[in-house]
This record gives C-alpha cells, sequence and structure tokens, in this order.
C-alpha cells in the first residue's frame, strides 16, 4: 500500500506477484466487524445503502512533566471532539484528493463532497502512469464522468441509488446475493463479480489493483459501445483500460476465512 500513497513508486505493468519484501507481514490490523441483518439497514425502498468511517480526537491535550506514579496523570484531553479522518472508497483518500485539500477532505463530510470534483473529473494518476510507463495510455474522456460514478455516485444498475448527490462513500446493492467464496474474483466487477468492490468491499477484493484499472478507464471498457452502465464513456477513450495492472501484491477469498467474522485470528503479540 505505502507504494500507492501519495505517490506512485510501482510498476503497474510487473507481474501479478513481485518479490518484493512483505513489510506487513507478522502485523495485526484492529477491525471491528459486524453482522446485521438487511432488513436493519435496507430503508426508503432502495435496496443500495452506503457507509463510511471517521476518526477524531479531542481539540486540546496537555502533557503533565510530573505524571507521578498513577496511570492516568500522564496528560490532559478536552475540547471539543475534531474530525482529521475520513474513509469510504479506499484510495479516494489516499490518491485522489491532492495534497494541498487533503486536511480540508478528512475534516469534512460526504454531503460536501462536490467542492472536491475536479480531482474526480480531473484525475492526475492516470497521466502520471503514462508517463512513467507510456505503453500505459491514460483515459482521453474528459471530464471523467466515469470515475464520478466509481467513487462517488455508483454505478448505474449496480449500485447507484435513486436521487444520488456525489458523495464519497462505499456503497453495497444487498439486494445482489453474495458469491461463493470459490467462485469470487479479486477484481469484483471487472471480473465479471457484481457481488465484489466497487459493489461493496469484501476482504478478498483487490482494490488496489481495481482502482489502477478503473483510474485508467477499466469501465470505459467494461460499459462498452452501448455504455450500459450509463458511466459517460467508450471503449475507445481508454486505450489502456484492458491492461491488467497491478500493485504486485495478489489477494484472494481464499486468504480469509468463509464465515462471519471473515477476516482471520490475529497473530499473538507474542510472537
Amino acid at each position: 500500500m505505502g507504494k500507492i500513497f501519495d505517490l506512485f513508486n510501482l510498476n503497474p505493468l510487473g507481474p501479478e506477484v513481485s518479490g518484493n519484501k512483505n513489510d506487513l507481514e507478522g502485523k495485526n490490523i484492529s477491525s471491528i466487524a459486524m453482522e446485521l441483518p438487511i432488513a436493519c439497514l435496507a430503508t426508503g425502498g432502495t435496496p443500495v445503502i452506503g457507509a463510511f468511517t471517521t476518526a477524531s480526537v479531542r481539540q486540546g491535550r496537555l502533557i503533565n512533566p510530573n505524571p507521578g506514579t498513577s496511570i492516568s496523570n500522564a496528560s490532559k484531553e478536552g475540547g471539543a471532539w475534531a474530525q482529521v479522518s475520513r474513509v469510504g472508497m479506499p484510495l479516494v483518500n489516499e490518491v485522489v484528493i491532492g495534497l494541498d485539500d487533503k486536511d480540508r477532505f478528512n475534516s469534512s463530510r460526504p454531503k460536501d463532497d462536490k467542492q472536491f470534483l475536479d480531482y474526480v473529473t480531473n484525475p492526475v494518476l492516470p497521466a502520471l502512469i503514462q508517463s512513467l510507463f507510456p505503453s500505459a495510455v491514460a483515459p482521453t474522456n474528459f471530464p471523467r464522468t466515469d470515475l464520478v460514478a466509481a467513487f462517488l455516485t455508483g454505478i448505474s444498475g449496480l449500485n447507484q441509488p435513486p436521487n444520488v448527490a456525489p458523495s464519497e462513500i462505499l456503497r453495497l446493492n444487498t439486494s445482489i446475493a453474495p458469491t461463493a467464496v470459490a467462485a469470487q474474483s479479486a477484481l469484483g466487477v471487472a471480473g465479471g463479480d457484481t457481488a465484489g468492490f466497487p459493489n461493496g468491499r469484501r476482504p478478498g477484493d483487490d482494490v488496489v489493483d481495481l482502482s489502477i484499472r478503473v483510474a485508467m478507464g477499466a469501465l470505459c471498457v467494461l460499459t462498452g459501445t452501448n455504455d450500459i452502465y450509463k458511466v459517460g464513456c467508450k471503449p475507445s477513450d481508454a486505450p489502456g483500460g484492458s491492461l491488467p495492472l497491478t500493485d504486485g501484491v495478489r489477494k484472494t477469498a481464499a486468504d480469509f476465512k468463509p464465515v462471519f467474522p471473515y477476516l482471520n485470528t490475529p497473530l499473538p503479540g507474542n510472537n
């Protein structure tokens, strides 16, 4: 993941599995897993739901230079909670939003995402990929309405709710049945699996590979000349849209558990 954050430091035309060291091997990731009935979430006559997460900290913190022996005297925190981070669709925060506006994006809410629309309709990443790897020709359709569908509104006929307003949230069409683990494609919709990313996000979905491919016009290829997904482009707009772009890290559903909570048992702290 470090190779894709803010800068682009990988070979997307390289092998699906690179020989590089996995710096996160042997590490745990803090997760909150919940299993809820669809009826509790899908309301208002639409099966499409959306979600995003935020992180907040207290506005003030004072360090006690003489904490003594108590475990609670090292610092004092107070003031209102201030939002410092948000994530909905993977990599929008990290790769799509420009450095100058990252703090503003992280403190904002999806309902106000129209202010960041230019980053999606005129992205930097495809041009950067082409400049580094000339055979990966960037899409020519501007504004990039296909990326607006992928990251801000959902895809028509898949996970776009009625009367949608552009907002960076992760959307899921709960009326689409899950795909059995053995049949899941790590590329989700791009791999012919409509139960996968960007229709929700499963543990086995390779969101980095798919996001790079979508940035390079994969949806323009998938939608065909008749634009069945109504993303506003066609295959000829994306010369590199069919390239098997990758970050060199293979990810599949077989890496995880087939039942809730799906994530693997954490490694012991003394390991």
